[in-house]
């Protein structure tokens, strides 16, 4: 009888070492789960934190003063312009299907480059009488100046332009990759011409959107001209950007030329090279050749600007007009809005003053 106190002594020590290792396992177990908890609370929190950063720093670009936006369009240089389109790639326009009169006869004109130049001449005149040859237009009492603004591509670029309150006429590019509605700005003005991009041996100038290329078909060119003639509907003067290749290339340019008589426009030449074959194509379709004088903002200082519009100004008292380009540069419109005393002497008038149908 005295032994069986100790046994049972024993089998309780064991229940009660079995008891508290369950409790121990269910309390690990507890603190793994809110271990768990905890690791996906502070993960979560995290993430809140970074979303909210993000959109701080979002807002705060957005919110950046009307001024200082239209400040950064405003110093919008041909440097930054070349900048910008070296970061683009050249893409040539797609082969589209037109079936109409009016693609065919565009087509039929410009493959006969090679044949007999007055039997072209007459075709082109029959088919449009009022779009076709162009001269000079009657010299006033004073001589003519025509003061062309390329580039131009933004509301803020028309504006300062506007602002001038003088004759300018602004060279518009055709929409593109930095621009895609610059067509638009052609309803804030009424004279205008299209600032039309085309081959030259820079290979960053040629990476802009739909550059004309000496290499294109003559539906691609054709295509080109009447997409111009739909984005513009009311254009009459187109300008080369650039272009040294492309209008030192006869058979090109003619291509070229022809389409764009077709369909109602004039070409003035940028006269970017001296080896521009405008003028021989011109003549030979009976329309008068006029071409760029001088360059004005090369340099982009007020004395230098002043000095190229004083040779510009002596240049149309020699012929009786005279055509000078630049550029919507800050300095170039500053230099213009003070050279009141050098233009006295001429008629500042449009691109359209000094051109009349025969």
């Amino acid at each position: 009888m005295a032994t069986k106190p100790k046994k049972s002594g024993k089998k309780s020590s064991s229940k009660k070492t079995v008891s508290k290792k369950k409790i121990s396992k269910k309390t690990s177990a507890k603190k793994k789960t809110l271990l768990k908890k905890n690791i996906v609370i502070v993960v979560a929190v995290f993430f809140i934190i970074v979303l909210v950063a993000l959109g701080y720093f979002i807002g705060k670009n957005d919110r950046l003063p009307l001024s200082e936006k239209s400040k950064e369009k405003e110093h919008y240089s041909t440097k930054a312009l070349l900048d910008d389109l070296a970061q683009l790639k050249v893409k040539k326009p797609k082969k589209t299907v037109h079936k109409t009169v009016q693609k065919e006869a565009l087509k039929k004109s410009i493959q006969r480059v090679p044949e007999d130049v007055k039997k072209e001449k007459k075709s082109i005149q029959k088919k449009d009488k009022k779009k076709n040859t162009i001269a000079l237009a009657y010299r006033g009492k004073k001589p003519r100046l025509v003061i062309i603004i390329d580039d131009v591509h933004t509301k803020e670029q028309i504006a300062a332009i506007k602002k001038l309150e003088l004759k300018i006429t602004p060279s518009i590019f055709p929409p593109y990759v930095l621009s895609r509605q610059s067509n638009l700005l052609a309803k804030q003005v009424r004279h205008y011409m299209i600032h039309l991009p085309m081959e030259s041996g820079s290979k960053q100038f040629n990476r802009q959107t739909k550059t004309l290329m000496t290499s294109f078909t003559d539906e691609q060119i054709a295509d080109r001209v009447m997409e111009l003639r739909k984005l513009f509907p009311h254009a009459k003067y187109i300008n080369n950007h650039t272009g040294s290749v492309f209008t030192s290339n006869y058979k090109a340019m003619k291509k070229l030329y022809i389409a764009l008589k077709l369909e109602g426009f004039v070409f003035v030449d940028s006269f970017t090279v001296a080896s521009s074959k405008v003028n021989r194509i011109a003549h030979e379709l009976g329309d008068v050749y006029v071409r760029r004088d001088i360059f004005i903002d090369n340099k982009h200082t007020i004395p230098y600007i002043h000095h190229q519009l004083t040779l510009a100004v002596a240049k149309a008292k020699k012929k009786g007009y005279a055509i000078a380009i630049g550029h919507p540069h800050k300095t170039t419109m500053k230099a213009l809005a003070s050279a009141k005393q050098i233009l006295k002497d001429v008629e500042l008038v449009y691109i359209d003053d000094i051109y009349r149908r025969k």
